[in-house]
């Protein structure tokens, strides 16, 4: 049996491919795809063919290669080990690709127990729990300021879950206009320009001194700089943003030394693999975390889809994706209409 596939076959090529179905082995779940979600960065980076695009350092940028890891379907089989799940279930199935059945160990595949939390939102709540692991690193208390760098799709939920976190003031930046005001409609108090005149000044006018909390995600080093800059004393910058590359000149004796700043390594992989504990969540709890979140209507994430896209456009799509500054911070495809 055939399946199909977006994949990148060189670099700045994308097409809709058959492609043999993978075996289902004992542990394994085969899911029929419902809507998966495009990850920006990760996704334009793999689609140029950047090399810093895995955290191993004896990782070659290789193609054809697919990404797509935050996705939404229906269970159609199930291997003879696997007991939680059965076929029909509505499931999360996260470190997928963007395919019409992704055949995953059953360990990363989620059941959605909510009959009122829809396949769109479902599709992003793996993504939307890197964000959060960061700010659980960050150990924010309620009341405390807190500042995100950079809105694309992990700054936007960034916000939405330091609003939950009791943050205040919650300020966003980033360079686009659209952007901060997408932030300012899901709980942010203040958005500003980076590159605005005493940006630090304002931000540290609206804190009463500076920030306690940073969720630092553009992965550039201006991006960390300008968060260092609005600092308090002993404040805490999660560094959620991948960085692409290693052009970092931060003064670390002024801005991070002397003022006793902690910097968190808060890839998404730098977490528990099997067993949560405080401040660090499995991706599995993180995510049953986002479903039950979503369930309890303390968070809505479907206002959030800019644009829906057949898988058939792919190539489109991620032309878009490298070349229109107003690419969408969230889209989504949706494999409804894709013939098996």
């Amino acid at each position: 049996m055939k399946n199909k596939r977006i994949v990148f076959t060189k670099p700045y090529t994308a097409e809709l491919l058959d492609v043999e179905m993978n075996q289902l082995n004992d542990n394994d779940v085969k899911v029929k795809t419902m809507f998966s979600t495009i990850s920006c960065g990760t996704e334009k980076a793999n689609y140029i063919g950047d090399p810093n695009c895995s955290v191993s350092s004896n990782a070659k940028t290789t193609f054809p290669r697919s990404v797509g890891y935050s996705s939404s379907g229906v269970v159609v089989e199930v291997g003879k080990n696997v007991k939680d799940l059965k076929v029909g279930d509505r499931v999360v199935t996260f470190w997928g690709v963007h395919t019409k059945y992704n055949i995953l160990n059953e360990g990363r595949v989620v059941k959605i127990e909510y009959d009122d939390v829809d396949f769109q939102s479902a599709a992003m709540t793996f993504i939307s729990t890197f964000p959060l692991a960061a700010i659980r690193k960050t150990k924010i208390e309620i009341g405390e300021s807190a500042m995100v760098m950079g809105l694309g799709i992990l700054g936007i939920f960034a916000v939405k879950y330091l609003r939950l976190a009791g943050a205040t003031p919650i300020i966003a930046v980033d360079f686009n206009k659209e952007r901060r005001e997408i932030a300012l409609k899901n709980g942010a108090d203040f958005a500003f320009d980076p590159s605005n005149e005493n940006f630090s000044e304002k931000v540290k006018q609206v804190t009463n001194g500076g920030v306690n909390v940073a969720i630092e995600v553009t992965g550039v080093g201006e991006g960390l700089n300008e968060a260092l800059d609005c600092m308090k004393k002993m404040g805490r910058v999660a560094l959620l943003g991948c960085t692409r590359n290693s052009n970092f000149t931060v003064d670390y004796y002024k801005k991070v030394h002397a003022p006793g700043i902690s910097l968190i390594g808060a890839h998404t992989n730098a977490r528990p693999g099997n067993e949560s504990y405080p401040n660090h969540f499995t991706h599995r709890d993180d995510i049953k975390v986002a479903l039950n979140l979503l369930h309890s209507k303390r968070v809505e994430f479907i206002s959030l889809i800019q644009e829906f896209h057949s898988p058939k456009d792919c190539t489109k799509v991620y032309d878009r994706l490298v070349n229109d500054k107003s690419f969408p911070i969230v889209s989504q495809f949706d494999w409804r209409d894709i013939d098996d």
